[in-house]
């Protein structure tokens, strides 16, 4: 199988090539495909040597599948031209996960849409992944009506830039900005930029993405995004209003048994999900569960997650599983 990575020198890029050979994804052949400034650069993945190329000859190569994460200009520029040849795209930016023509998809959730005619597929965002494959579960279950989220967001979201930023102010160096302001010591309520409404486009993709993947319109989103100075992962503050009651054990229980999510939730011994801990993971992490006592129906989660690994990689390469499993490529 012809794998092209596009995007494969960058933050999320490297990452999909570290969960590639750790997953023992069937590779036969690796297409490391980047910016025509890295074209010839050396990439080594499972022992083997490969040039990273540009994108025209990545499409002549005919990939059976192309991962993306090269922005989301690159994705609606390239990957119809990916699929004009029989390449599987699987994108990781924000290109086409609202249009309705194309599948968005957590495969623990609705990987089971997927057919062969699905030659571009979209990856949803990094913190939308992690709040629904905690929520999709306790939907089924109880309805939710209304869902509102408080995000804080790992720098690594931004990219290589923002990473060096923070290094450069720990160190009292001067150098690039990626943010607006220092990130040091610092809580920036803005990711992304701002829409119309006053909300930025991560707030807004929390809204629009957890409808399409769970299937339901009528729910409620409504969302603030923080980047804050963390490396490991994303953390959000989630409450939860349902059309139906719950039993705080039965939540515990629902989550426990659900495929990728791993509950941490004991305050007597301080047991509660943080990115320190989820850093390098492919699970969801849910924990703080608590009755919200100012309303009926309603639920407090504080849910964390590697937003490099399932929030971008892992939940690529899993929905390039599916679609190897299922004969869909």
């Amino acid at each position: 199988m012809k794998v092209a990575v596009v995007g494969a020198t960058g933050m999320v890029g490297e990452v999909m090539l570290q969960v590639l050979a750790e997953r023992n994804f069937p590779v036969t052949t690796l297409i490391p495909v980047a910016s025509e400034k890295t074209v010839g650069k050396e990439i080594e993945f499972n022992g083997t040597t490969y040039k990273v190329v540009g994108l025209q000859t990545a499409v002549d190569m005919r990939p059976d599948i192309a991962l993306f994460s090269a922005g989301g200009q690159t994705s609606l520029d390239w990957a119809p031209k990916f699929a004009a040849v029989g390449t599987t795209v699987i994108d990781n930016s924000s290109a086409w996960r609202m249009d309705p023509t194309k599948k968005l998809i957590v495969p623990e959730i609705n990987a089971s849409e997927l057919t062969k005619d699905d030659k571009i597929i979209a990856n949803p965002n990094c913190s939308t992944i992690q709040m629904v494959m905690v929520l999709a579960p306790l939907h089924k279950k109880y309805h939710i009506k209304r869902v509102i989220v408080s995000t804080y967001q790992s720098i690594t979201g931004t990219g290589v830039k923002a990473v060096q930023q923070l290094e450069n102010e720990y160190a009292g160096v001067q150098g690039d900005m990626a943010y607006k302001y220092q990130i040091h010591r610092n809580a920036i309520p803005q990711c992304d930029v701002f829409e119309e409404n006053g909300y930025t486009k991560e707030e807004m993709k929390l809204v629009r993405e957890t409808q399409k993947i769970i299937g339901d319109k009528s729910i409620a989103v409504t969302a603030t995004a923080i980047r804050i100075p963390v490396v490991g992962g994303h953390s959000e503050a989630v409450n939860v209003e349902f059309a139906n009651d719950f039993n705080l054990s039965d939540i515990r229980e629902l989550l426990h048994h659900t495929a990728g999510v791993v509950v941490q939730d004991n305050t007597d011994t301080y047991t509660y999900p943080m990115p320190l801990f989820a850093q390098d993971k492919d699970d969801v992490f849910v924990g703080r569960i608590r009755r919200d006592e100012s309303q009926p129906n309603s639920l407090n989660l504080w849910i964390v997650a590697d937003n490099l690994r399932k929030g971008a990689a892992t939940n690529t390469i899993q929905i390039a599983e599916y679609l190897v499993a299922n004969h869909l490529v």
